[in-house]
């Protein structure tokens, strides 16, 4: 009796594995798509729309799983996962360009998820805190001289962005009034505007009045916590200042209190479309779509658990449309409060490379020059 020879295929390269086996490579790259899977979770549609997208993904040999009653009429409203190859999925995506209830616009979007670009190398966003309390650093860099040094270290490691920050926003952290964070920031811009420095700058504040000044001395990100929520005066202000991005992040309510409270319904769920939500509503007071990313929030009102359930499966944002940040170095995710940074920061490479591998847009780091070793060696 011959027994077969089975192996389970983890490369993402379907191509590759084609053309080994001696695929036709003439039919190879649209093949691809009968060989790629993906499962889509579509909320709160009509039963109508429901059941003519279950059919039609039927039709195709795809599925679309549905609340048990929308076949009878008794649920008005159901979310659906639908899933399939990418070629069954582009099927289904044509067929509904026909059908009516709007489903022709479902068609578009998910033929945008399926028929999306490759997205660039992650770009390793630095970290300079300018605090006396942050959690991992809080303090080392709060004189102007040893602030200034450990900028042009984070320049030299290869950091692509400089995110400075004045107001540490930690579990239980208080408010810091905009002077104060100024006090500190703006010796920094100075010196870099003043040396001629080239490099983007983030800045991370909730404060309208922090982040116009400086917008002012040459500052490209504007970096909020709060997503928006805590000072009414940021929308306006990015919105008039259409040349500066805005880092758009999930945080269940202010550092003071974010940590009482990490329950969820739903995690992955109730931050995508909170932040979806806060996107729309950027995109309608006047915000620019491209000025827009988007940030889960590691550690702001979530568990270890939750922050890893995050790190797993990030890429559910990116329907969103808009670039994604993370940013777990050293947080107490880790779980590893009494080791040293050097230690800490061994581990937070360790699930950062799974990110970088993936794609990711941004992560925010504290050691650089790890990071950049690893992308080399990665690319």
């Amino acid at each position: 009796m011959h027994d077969f020879l089975i192996k389970e295929l983890n490369n993402t390269n379907i191509e590759t594995e084609l053309k080994n086996i001696g695929f036709d490579t003439t039919y190879c790259k649209k093949a691809c798509a009968k060989f790629e899977y993906k499962n889509i979770k579509i909320f709160d549609l009509t039963v109508a729309q429901a059941n003519i997208l279950k059919q039609t993904a039927l039709s195709v040999g795809a599925d679309c799983g549905t609340h048990k009653e929308v076949i009878t009429g008794k649920k008005e409203i159901s979310s659906c996962i639908l899933g399939g190859s990418l070629s069954q999925l582009k099927k289904i995506a044509h067929k509904l360009q026909s059908q009516p209830f709007k489903l022709k616009k479902l068609s578009e979007q998910i033929l945008s998820i399926i028929e999306t670009t490759p997205q660039n190398r992650t770009k390793i966003v630095g970290v300079l805190n300018l605090t006396n309390d942050s959690f991992s650093d809080g303090g080392n860099y709060f004189k102007k001289e040893d602030a200034i040094q450990h900028l042009n270290q984070l320049i030299q490691d290869g950091a692509d962005i400089i995110d400075i920050g004045a107001e540490s926003t930690k579990p239980y952290s208080k408010e810091i009034p905009a002077f104060q964070q100024l006090e500190k920031i703006i010796p920094i811009l100075e010196y870099i505007k003043s040396n001629n420095i080239n490099i983007p700058i983030s800045i991370d504040t909730r404060s309208a009045e922090v982040a116009q000044k400086c917008i002012a001395l040459g500052a490209n990100i504007i970096n909020d916590v709060s997503g928006l929520d805590f000072d009414s005066e940021m929308t306006n202000l990015i919105k008039n200042n259409p040349q500066i991005k805005i880092i758009i992040q999930h945080s269940k309510g202010t550092p003071e209190v974010m940590q009482d409270d990490t329950n969820y319904d739903n995690l992955m769920d109730d931050i995508f479309l909170t932040l979806n939500k806060k996107v729309n509503n950027a995109i309608k007071k006047g915000i620019k779509k491209e000025q827009i990313i988007i940030d889960p929030g590691l550690g702001f009102g979530k568990s270890k658990e939750q922050n890893l359930e995050i790190i797993k499966r990030w890429q559910e944002f990116k329907t969103i449309g808009c670039p994604i940040m993370l940013g777990l170095s050293r947080k107490s995710l880790l779980g590893m409060e009494t080791s040293t940074n050097e230690e800490k920061d061994l581990y937070t490479l360790a699930l950062n490379s799974i990110l970088i591998n993936q794609n990711i847009d941004y992560v925010r780091v504290h050691n650089v020059k790890t990071h950049k070793t690893l992308q080399n060696i990665l690319k």
